[in-house]
Parts: structure tokens; sequence; C-alpha cells
């Protein structure tokens, strides 16, 4: 097994702002620190442009992800700590990829919350089952290459059994699980700084 060395530990803390796993110790600047970076923002909208100005994109503004925090927001955020990750560690991860594969992984296209929307097969199961659906409705909508069709598929792993087969697919698995961390705890400081919507 592959141990980290001291300097990649600090490094990985000094990307994520990792303090402690104590909700009362979260910064919530982190988020908006994020929001405002504009180079980050650039490449966003430059990589993302098609995805971010189609209807039926903005469709995901209507649904909530986290609290209060739409799935349209979620994407974004998600789409900015890839990239963030990517140039800060120097993974050499295809950007163009990277943002369109992040931004489409939740493209599921219905209120999760809600168990009785027909879109929802499997209510209970919704983390195992969406990553399948937003890549069928992201093919269906979207012009893919196969690593961003393998970030929306695995992004949810452990939970898709079948891990990701790119860099790509592995750092906006990792982006997720974090940026839904930040946002879940954002919600309970009651601070959210951007509104996309």
């Amino acid at each position: 097994m592959h141990h980290l060395e001291k300097e990649d530990k600090i490094l990985i803390k000094k990307i994520l702002d990792v303090r402690s796993y104590d909700p009362e110790d979260f910064d919530p600047e982190i988020l908006n620190e994020i929001e405002r970076d504009r180079e980050c923002r650039e490449l966003l909208y430059s990589y993302g442009g098609e995805v971010l100005n189609s209807d039926k994109y903005k469709t995901l503004k209507k649904y909530i992800q986290h609290g209060s925090v739409t799935v349209y927001e979620h994407c974004i955020h998600v789409a900015m700590f890839a990239l963030k990750m990517n140039r800060k560690l120097g993974l050499n991860c295809r950007e163009r990829d990277l943002v369109r594969g992040a931004l489409l992984h939740d493209y599921f296209l219905y209120d999760w919350h809600d168990g009785s929307s027909p879109d929802n097969i499997h209510p209970k199961l919704h983390g195992f089952y969406h990553p399948g659906i937003a890549l069928r409705n992201a093919v269906r909508d979207y012009s893919l290459t196969e690593r961003e069709k393998d970030i929306i598929a695995k992004h949810m792993w452990p939970l898709t059994v079948k891990p990701p087969r790119c860099r790509e697919a592995w750092v906006v698995c990792i982006a997720d699980k974090y940026s839904s961390t930040l946002e879940t705890l954002k919600i309970r400081k009651g601070k959210i700084g951007i509104n996309y919507a």
C-alpha cells in the first residue's frame, strides 16, 4: 500500500483547507473563495459554456441537492473544486472533460427527495442509481467523450462498485464528496455565498 509523504499530506490539507471534522470549526469562507476565483470561473465557462447555457441544463436550478443548494449550484461547485485540485496537484487532467463531466455528474433531472417522482425509479437507493440515470440523460442531450461518460457513471464510487477508469473521474469523485460535505456544513452554519439561480 502506498503511503503519503508528509509533504503530500500538507499539500492536500492546504488545498482542501482541512482543519478538523468538527462542524463548529468549519470556515464557510472556503466555498465563497472558490466561487470568487476568477480563473476557475473563466475555465468553467470556457469549457462548460455549451452545457451551462442550454435550457435543459438550466432546469437543474429547480431541484434541491443539499438544504437550499440546487443541483445546478452543486455541479458548479464540483467543477470548480475539480479544476482547483487538478491545477494545485499538477494532475494534468483534460480540463474540458473534467469540467463537462463534473457539470453533468448529477444530471438526473428529478427531485431526488420526492419518492413519488416518476423518474426517481429507486427513491431509497438514489445514491446507487442516479449516476446511470444522469449518464443516460447526458448522452441523450450532449455529445460526450469516453472520459466524460466515465466521470458521470463513476462519481459515486464506491457505491457504483466499478471504480473510475481515468484520473478525471477520480478527481470529480473526490471533488463531489468534498463539495457535498462543505455545502452541508455551510448550510448548518446558515451561510451560502453566491446564488447561481
